[in-house]
């Protein structure tokens, strides 16, 4: 049985071959309208979130399955003191595939030497958010038509970002990619995420704390906003929480055929007025997210039936 842990859980051709499934369910939506009869996916959520939880909920409703779950730890067991293993050998019980979100590092690991369905990590604290990387990957390959010979540049907090941290796992694996890293000194991209992902492969990348000075060169730019919850001190994240902003102006500045990612929630990172540049792709992006998630659970459950 084959869960979703780390995006490097999927080899390129389980990507491309998902990303294909997706845009033919955007195409022909009503082919899968049946596809998860009678199946049930668990969303165990012991972290607050929108887009994620949603897109999954949304994903299997449209797949003709059925749905529960919790929000919050605190509508949980979890608030009893139950533990992530017991939680996930009770809902195994009441469902055929779990998508689980954890604010600890490695919760879903854990989940899943215990479980006996398929697990998805919808995020684990600063980690992995594999999920969220397949609705990048998705929106990139059909706003700029490939994964090769891109620059792309990865702007805010990329010390927590979790999201940041699998996308570089992933592009990493495409020929012809350069990062450019743009962040302040206190938010920059861990050590061990460079060395596994760019270092070792002697992938090209420059780092700054300046994104007017790159964004003329970047063919992608993944805007993050720096997360109050991975503050141990609200004065620090007071400090940094406006180091960037995109606005119009640093958009004039930018290539034509720049697209902007930005995994959301948004707060002031980039200005509403960017909202309307056509570069702009992170709604459209919010959107991808439920088709992708649609080919993971269809072929995760897929997996588990053999």
């Amino acid at each position: 049985m084959k869960n979703l842990i780390d995006i490097l859980d999927l080899s390129v051709q389980e990507i491309d071959e998902m990303i294909e499934v997706a845009n033919d369910i955007i195409d022909h939506p009503e082919k899968y309208r049946e596809a998860c009869n009678y199946k049930t996916l668990a969303t165990l959520f012991f972290e607050p979130s929108t887009r994620t939880r949603l897109s999954f909920e949304a994903a299997m409703l449209e797949l003709g399955g059925r749905v529960l779950g919790f929000s919050e730890a605190s509508s949980s067991s979890a608030a009893k003191g139950e533990s992530v293993a017991d939680t996930i050998a009770v809902c195994c019980g009441y469902s055929d595939i779990i998508a689980m979100r954890h604010p600890k590092e490695g919760a879903p690991l854990v989940a899943s030497a215990k479980a006996t369905v398929p697990i998805i990590n919808a995020g684990d604290g600063g980690h992995n958010h594999p999920t969220q990387t397949l609705t990048d990957l998705l929106t990139i390959k059909r706003e700029k038509g490939h994964f090769n010979d891109l620059t792309i540049g990865l702007c805010g907090d990329l010390k927590f970002g979790r999201t940041v941290h699998s996308l570089i796992a992933a592009m990493s694996r495409y020929s012809g990619i350069k990062f450019v890293l743009i962040s302040p000194e206190e938010l920059k991209v861990p050590s061990y995420v460079k060395n596994a992902y760019i270092k070792s492969k002697n992938i090209p990348y420059e780092q700054t704390i300046a994104l007017e000075n790159v964004i003329d060169k970047l063919d992608v730019l993944y805007m993050t906003r720096v997360q109050r919850e991975r503050f141990f001190n609200e004065e620090d994240y007071l400090r940094l929480k406006d180091c960037y902003v995109l606005t119009p102006e640093k958009m004039a500045m930018a290539k034509k055929d720049l697209i902007v990612l930005h995994p959301l929630p948004r707060v002031n990172e980039i200005s509403v007025a960017v909202d309307d540049d056509p570069r702009a792709c992170y709604f459209r992006q919010a959107r991808y997210g439920k088709f992708i998630r649609m080919a993971l659970i269809m072929k995760l459950l897929e997996e588990a039936n053999k």
